[in-house]
């Protein structure tokens, strides 16, 4: 593994060296290396590119790695994981993909990943989306993610998108059974003329099912940005979406919530508020001695944290 693959390593899985516990690197559409442990087995899919990951019931304190790292300009990158997470079990999964594209053809990353969950397992999954390269080549990742929690089943969702990603489009799909719960954070930031889509729907068909999809974003120079989310409350069931966003420069930002209520104790919120910095935020941190520039990357960041 080259330098530049090295540094996408580290800024997607936050990966200095090898990780303890399972772990799948994929570099350049192939497997770069592989660890299974007692409780977490990687296998390689037969029909199609990708990944079974079968975590054990029961399973405790224990994480597994599957980041996707390309350094090669035009690459064409599809690939299909699966997570079977054994009743119990209680792991953390790391994602992500790096793209570093220095020619002239676009490379886009394509992962589709489903999760099932069996009763009573939990999870926090953590997905990062990184770009650099200095090519005319864009870097794009359509990312899909299929949900399936059984009963008592939890995941935690956290995805990052904060540079170097000409060109995004995210498609959620999640599918609640009773006393499940899903929590979803996103966090955005464009530039450019960078576009940027998230595609949520969830169904609550489980009595005491939860759903909370939250996103955080900013958007700037001449970069676009939509969310959609689509909250289905088939039983007795809460279920919240948020989206807040900072629109800067010459950037827009559409927010689609959708609540559709089908139990009378159903309980949807939505809330969607869109906005550029306050000028008062700006004038107190300038007043601290910061440029206004300064003063904006504060803002911004804390508002990402």
């Amino acid at each position: 593994m080259d330098i530049i693959q090295k540094t996408l390593l580290e800024e997607v899985a936050g990966l200095h060296e090898v990780p303890e516990g399972a772990y799948n690197i994929r570099a350049n559409g192939a497997l770069d290396s592989r660890q299974t442990t007692a409780n977490i087995n990687i296998v390689t899919k037969q029909d199609r590119p990708g990944i079974d990951i079968i975590i054990a019931p029961g399973t405790k304190r224990e994480s597994v790695h599957i980041p996707v790292i390309i350094s090669q300009t035009g690459l064409k990158d599809l690939v299909y994981n699966d997570f079977y997470v054994g009743e119990d079990a209680d792991v953390t999964i790391i994602a992500g993909c790096g793209i570093h594209n220095c020619g002239d053809q676009d490379s886009t990353h394509d992962g589709i990943h489903s999760f099932h969950l069996e009763k009573n397992a939990k999870v926090r999954y953590v997905e990062k989306h990184y770009g650099a390269g200095d090519g005319n080549g864009h870097n794009m990742m359509n990312p899909t993610t299929i949900i399936e929690l059984a009963e008592g089943a939890g995941l935690e969702m956290e995805t990052v998108q904060i540079k170097g990603i000409d060109s995004t489009t995210r498609v959620t799909r999640a599918k609640l059974e009773a006393d499940a719960s899903l929590v979803i954070r996103e966090k955005i930031m464009t530039h450019g003329n960078q576009t940027a889509v998230t595609d949520f729907t969830v169904d609550m068909d489980g009595a005491g099912s939860s759903a909370n999809v939250m996103s955080r974003s900013v958007a700037k120079e001449n970069s676009h940005q939509k969310f959609v989310s689509v909250i289905n409350g088939n039983n007795r069931c809460a279920g919240h979406t948020e989206c807040d966003a900072i629109i800067m420069d010459q950037a827009s930002v559409t927010a689609l919530p959708e609540l559709t209520a089908n139990h009378v104790d159903a309980n949807l919120i939505h809330e969607a508020a869109i906005g550029k910095i306050a000028g008062e935020q700006l004038i107190k941190l300038m007043t601290l001695g910061l440029t206004e520039k300064e003063a904006e990357e504060q803002i911004v960041n804390g508002f990402l944290k």
